[in-house]
């Protein structure tokens, strides 16, 4: 069976010495997060997914969900009484606003639970992660009588939430979508249309669900300027908040799906549903990018968490499967073979593995520690820095995140040969839970044009140069110490690598723009790679100051400065190989026309 075990010790580090969240205890809600109340959290979150959730991941995967005759979802065997003990133990409301019952907690904490929660069963956690979206959505848009009306249970678990947006036909190009919304004379609107591919769309784990749907109002454009966004609840609210007449949206077939298969995604049938307009008419899209953003980070998560749980598994094998000798001699000499861990190829794979999720752990705090300040920093000044910071950095989060994750997935699957390929090992189930990510919320290539078609350009390249800005200040300063040197050196070549493939984007992808389409999956990883390094040298600086200081945990500190030095060997070469292919421009690429990708005799 597969093992677990939630990365505490480093996400401890992360949260007090590096991002240092103590110091921002004048803030609202930080003054909560002391460092006791801070490693709390992170413990007992990290020892319920590993003790309550993961034990429920491989069984989950080989049950799946089950359609009922009458459209009813079960979940599977363990969900329902798990979901319960989650709500019971309120670790869904960790980053939600006091007003509605949440614990208003950084969401740097919310987010660190998100990686174990999606760790130890991804399955599992998407059934709250959507519900933060929705939640997040009906804050920044809902009316009030909305928000009293549905964000209280929905904070507590009681009722779960989902995003509507893709239909049969059309997926990204949501300007297509046909759902409609008929105005009725109580003020609701009849919703009718089909929507596919909606995680958490029905199941047995909550007494309600409420959907956010994405439907045209008659006369709206045709296009994304005619979208409206309304709350649609499976059952119609009483007055007095209790579940009522049941709605008329109905789970059609359930998908069938690569992974994720404990979660169950629906094609959901809309027949004249009650549903009610949340903020503007067709002004639906911006809502709901409220929540897509929300999702955008969260499957970036997800990119980590089976980046994580598969390095583990990888671990642990290496460690105790024998085959051959060391290269420079028996390792065992008593043992008829060496364990695997010895051979330079599978520690490549480990320390690929291990330099990605701990690079990527701390660029997803750090991101959540963007969102709060966004909202809660002390200066405008400050909350728009913030602001700009993590919407340049959230598609690669999302993108070069969960590339990397499904990468690494599939290399710790490598470690295991042949027993990777076999279910009863779990090493499969990783592989594939982890390839959705690349896929919702947007698919890579997306987030890829998102980052360079519009993130790159507002405000006259604000954000990208506030980035280029902030790196080049810690390599600076990184260079007048005698360990950090080297690998500030590194870093800002790849920096300049990054700073080189935004200057030829300028040069070139105006007169045609295929070269930056061609080119924007490579710039994002580009991106991916600079941004990683960064936070190398700032995990760097902080492990040298601890050892400097005569910490008693050496050999975590001393893995720090190894690793860091690592990732600058390994990783950072190839920001100067993608922006050579970024420059060979989009000719080559568009030069075939259709008939010549046919294979047909």
């Amino acid at each position: 069976m597969p093992i677990y075990s939630a990365p505490t010790r480093d996400t401890r580090f992360i949260v007090n010495e590096v991002l240092d969240l103590g110091s921002y205890g004048n803030l609202p809600g930080f003054e909560m997060a002391s460092a006791d109340v801070t490693n709390a959290v992170i413990n007992e979150g990290g020892k319920f997914c590993a003790e309550v959730l993961a034990p429920l991941n491989q069984s989950g995967d080989q049950e799946g969900c089950t359609r009922n005759e009458d459209g009813s979802v079960t979940t599977p065997k363990g969900f329902k009484e798990a979901f319960d003990l989650f709500n019971e133990a309120g670790w869904g409301t960790l980053s939600h606003p006091e007003e509605f019952g949440g614990q208003g907690m950084p969401h740097v904490l919310g987010f660190a639970m998100e990686e174990f929660i999606s760790s130890a069963n991804q399955a599992f956690g998407m059934y709250p992660g959507l519900t933060n979206g929705a939640i997040s959505a009906l804050i920044a848009k809902g009316s009030q009588e909305q928000k009293e009306k549905y964000l209280p249970k929905m904070v507590s678990g009681e009722w779960t939430g989902t995003m509507n947006l893709t239909e049969p036909h059309c997926g990204t190009d949501l300007g297509m979508i046909r759902t409609k919304a008929e105005p009725q004379s109580d003020g609701s609107y009849a919703i009718t249309g089909t929507k596919i591919f909606i995680s958490a769309g029905e199941h047995d784990m909550s007494e309600n669900i409420i959907h956010l749907v994405l439907a045209k109002t008659p006369g709206a454009p045709d296009s994304t300027k005619g979208i409206s966004l309304f709350v649609v609840p499976k059952f119609i609210v009483n007055e007095d908040g209790t579940p009522g007449e049941r709605n008329g949206v109905m789970c059609g077939s359930i998908e069938h799906k690569m992974g994720i298969h404990a979660n169950s995604t629906c094609v959901l049938n809309y027949d004249g549903a009650k549903g009610w307009l949340v903020g503007e008419e067709n002004k639906g899209l911006a809502a709901m990018f409220i929540m897509m953003n929300a999702a955008r980070l969260g499957v970036g998560i997800q990119g980590l968490s089976q980046a994580e749980v598969s390095y583990q598994n990888a671990v642990a094998y290496a460690l105790d499967r024998r085959q051959g000798r060391a290269l420079t001699g028996p390792a065992d000499p008593d043992a008829q073979a060496d364990p695997i861990f010895v051979h330079p190829d599978v520690r490549r794979m480990l320390m690929d593995a291990k330099t990605f999720t701990e690079g990527m752990r701390m660029l997803c705090l750090w991101g959540a520690l963007q969102v709060d300040l966004t909202h809660k920093a002390q200066t405008e000044e400050e909350r728009e820095e913030a602001d700009m910071m993590i919407g340049l950095l959230t598609p690669v989060i999302k993108g070069y995140g969960t590339d990397k994750g499904y990468e690494v997935a599939t290399n710790m699957q490598q470690v295991f040969g042949g027993h990777g390929y076999i279910e009863e090992w779990g090493m499969s189930q990783f592989v594939r839970d982890a390839r959705i990510a690349q896929i919702y919320e947007g698919t890579n290539g997306v987030q890829a044009m998102d980052l360079c078609g519009r993130k790159l350009a507002q405000k006259g390249g604000a954000a990208i140069q506030a980035f280029f800005k902030v790196v080049g200040e810690d390599i600076a300063a990184a260079k007048d110490d005698e360990t950090l040197a080297p690998m500030a050196e590194a870093l800002e070549k790849a920096l300049g690598q990054q700073q080189a493939a935004t200057m030829w984007f300028m040069q070139n992808a105006m007169q045609n723009p295929n070269h930056l389409g061609a080119g924007a999956h490579h710039y994002m990883h580009i991106m991916g790679i600079v941004s990683l390094g960064w936070m190398w040298l700032r995990m760097a600086k902080t492990a040298a100051a601890a050892l400097a200081g005569g910490s008693d945990d050496t050999a975590f500190y001393e893995a720090k400065l190894a690793s860091a030095r690592y990732y600058m060997d390994r990783f950072l070469p190839d920001a100067g190989a993608l922006r050579r292919k970024l420059e060979s421009g989009s000719e080559s690429m568009m030069a075939l026309g259709e008939e010549a990708f046919a294979t047909a005799a």
